[in-house]
Formats: C-alpha cells, sequence, structure tokens
C-alpha cells in the first residue's frame, strides 16, 4: 500500500512544516517542551512565548522544578529555549523562578 495525499502518514508529514519548509508553530513547541523536559529531566508545563528570529526561534516554557503540597506552594521555573529554523534545540537557560500560587511583577524584557 502506499501513502496516497489522503493518508494518515502523508497527512501527518504536510501538517509538520509549512509550504516554505518552515516547521509549523504546533510541532516546535511540541518538539521544544519534549527536548527540553529529557534533557533537564523535569516536566515542561507549557510554552509561555514563542517567537521567530533571525537565528530561528526563541521559546520561553514552565518547568515543574519542586513538587510542594498545596500544590501552590510548588517551585515553577521559566526557561529561555533557542531553537534553529528547523526546530532543533540550540540551548536552554533558566530565566526565572517561582512559587506556582504567586503572581509577581516578572516580564521579559520589561522592569
Amino acid at each position: 500500500m502506499t501513502n496516497s495525499p489522503d493518508t494518515p502518514k502523508a497527512s501527518k508529514k504536510r501538517e509538520s512544516s509549512g509550504a516554505d519548509g518552515r516547521p509549523d508553530p504546533v510541532d516546535l513547541l511540541r518538539r521544544a517542551r519534549t527536548q527540553l523536559g529529557e534533557l533537564i529531566g523535569m516536566p515542561a508545563e507549557l510554552v509561555s512565548s514563542l517567537e521567530q528570529t533571525e537565528d530561528g526561534w526563541t521559546l520561553e516554557i514552565e518547568v515543574l522544578e519542586v513538587v510542594r503540597v498545596p500544590d501552590t506552594m510548588s517551585l515553577l521555573a521559566s526557561y529561555q529555549v533557542d531553537l534553529d529554523p528547523q526546530g532543533h534545540l540550540m540551548g536552554y537557560r533558566r530565566i526565572h523562578r517561582y512559587e506556582r500560587g504567586r503572581a509577581d511583577g516578572y516580564r521579559p524584557g520589561g522592569p
């Protein structure tokens, strides 16, 4: 059996990159979360920002670092993740750490 354009496998390949060959943003988010979680050994909870740059992509990913009871006291961290234009992880760094239940004035690039 061959893959026609209507088969799920062929559809999956089409969804993973745009017409210009760039990765689909949703695919970038999933791959970045998975790669970061595997590298640091902690679960990546969500992606809070995605930006295309001259060198590829920059994401900010929230990671659960320390589980506490109650959950509002658990420690999370924001990681900056840099990807090349094809979506391969080039580097990461922790930029902020906070308790889940606390709001603060931290904003990337802000005061």
